[in-house]
């Protein structure tokens, strides 16, 4: 991905696609973007929790954001990635990965480009769309990380990444579950 020269003005983010759409998230977010890897599930978790996956020895809770955005999930592809992201959770910040079925590249917005999230005539969930952006024939939507997520989701998923440190890197849980994954015995 090559970085786009931009005015101190610009919204720069990453771009990623789900099915057919384009998204995007905020550069600053990003703390970095990761091949598909073994998830280790979780039970009883929300449809949209993919699992746990080590990064750099830290637990980091995972979301189909397909699923999480009332999608069919769909399975992964050569070009599905992780992106690691550092989201605004209250006055905590909360490390958490998307799956995305590709990620396009780094772009810079105008402030002038980017239009409010439309309105349909109807209530819909959409305080989390931070604003629309036109690019070529269509669009990108931008997320608005700190209101993705709902106060009770961002603490279940603290809650699930804090048990997982606590148990320890190499205490075996983390570590079978992915190893189960990768062996098709899950």
């Amino acid at each position: 991905m090559s970085e786009p020269s931009a005015t101190s003005g610009d919204l720069q983010v990453v771009t990623l696609g789900i099915d057919r759409e384009v998204f995007a998230v905020p550069v600053e977010a990003v703390l970095e973007i990761l091949d598909l890897r073994p998830m280790f599930r979780l039970p009883e978790a929300p449809a949209y929790l993919a699992g746990l996956i080590d990064v750099r020895g830290r637990a980091v809770p995972v979301i189909d954001l397909r699923v999480k955005l009332g999608l069919p999930a769909a399975a992964a592809s050569e070009s599905s990635r992780i992106l690691v992201l550092e989201v605004p959770a209250g006055e905590r910040r909360l490390v958490l990965g998307l799956v995305a079925d590709r990620v396009f590249e780094v772009a810079a917005f105008a402030a002038s480009q980017i239009e409010p999230t439309p309105d349909i005539g109807v209530d819909w969930r959409s305080d989390y769309i931070g604003g629309v952006a036109r690019r070529d024939e269509g669009f990108v939507v931008i997320f608005d990380l700190a209101r993705l997520f709902s106060v009770e989701e961002v603490a279940y998923l603290g809650a699930k990444a804090a048990a997982a440190a606590a148990a320890g890197p190499g205490n075996g849980a983390l570590d079978r579950g992915a190893e189960a994954l990768a062996l098709g015995t899950a």
